[in-house]
């Protein structure tokens, strides 16, 4: 029997390859392709758009790329999930949730939480941007009326990484600590900073941050 010329496997490593290096116009092909092949739309998003920003994501925390190139790669990731939609359903995308996403106050500084903004859209999540320098109170009135699953905060420098902490105490002094899971990110921030803060995760770039969020949904709705 001959070997197909272009048999799935190939297809999605293509489609890993051409994601990481931002090619938004062969991303939507091979993603049609596959499809066009028989593979299951939750096999194209797994083992496909989100395993080559999982991947990009190691390049970046190892220096290998820079922040343009994963602007680039995470557009490409969101054209291809945008297309990839209405093939999905409801067991294909386990992880959607709501996401509120923001920089702490007296940080205006938004790159890092564009592209985790990003990433998050292209794993399916509604992501609601409440934008830089955010005041302690906007971030509770927000999760308080948004109910997210999950709240997101940036902190890029380390005359702002203490607002971190803040935003949690207020947060938990409003009564709405048990309702919400708490990520932190930035530059300046540690794991060891989060545990001491209380916050329910850290991740050091996007697409980790992405990937965090999967898992905590992923693990909140098997507990329900």
């Amino acid at each position: 029997m001959t070997e197909p010329s272009n048999p799935p496997e190939r297809s999605l490593e293509e489609l890993v390859t051409a994601v990481q290096i931002g090619q938004v116009e062969r991303t939507l092909e091979l993603v049609q392709e596959a499809l066009d092949d028989g593979v299951r739309a939750s096999v194209i998003l797994h083992n496909g758009l989100l395993l080559a920003m999982e991947r990009l994501g190691v390049k970046f925390k190892n220096n290998e790329v820079w922040v343009p190139e994963v602007l680039l790669a995470a557009r490409a990731l969101n054209q291809g999930t945008r297309a990839l939609k209405p093939y999905l359903t409801e067991s294909d995308a386990p992880f959607k949730g709501k996401v509120v996403i923001g920089t702490v106050r007296g940080d205006l500084h938004d790159i890092g939480k564009n592209l985790v903004k990003m990433m998050l859209e292209g794993s399916g999540f509604e992501v609601i941007d409440i934008g830089v320098n955010v005041p302690d109170q906007t971030f509770v009135d927000v999760v308080r009326e948004q109910r997210p699953d999950i709240l997101c905060l940036s902190a890029l420098l380390t005359t702002t990484i203490d607002q971190l902490r803040s935003v949690i105490d207020a947060i938990s002094a409003a009564g709405l600590r048990d309702s919400v899971k708490i990520l932190i990110g930035g530059a300046p921030v540690t794991q060891s900073f989060a545990d001491a803060i209380g916050a329910d995760g850290y991740a050091e770039e996007a697409a980790s941050a992405a990937k965090l969020a999967r898992e905590i949904t992923a693990l909140a709705k098997q507990a329900q």
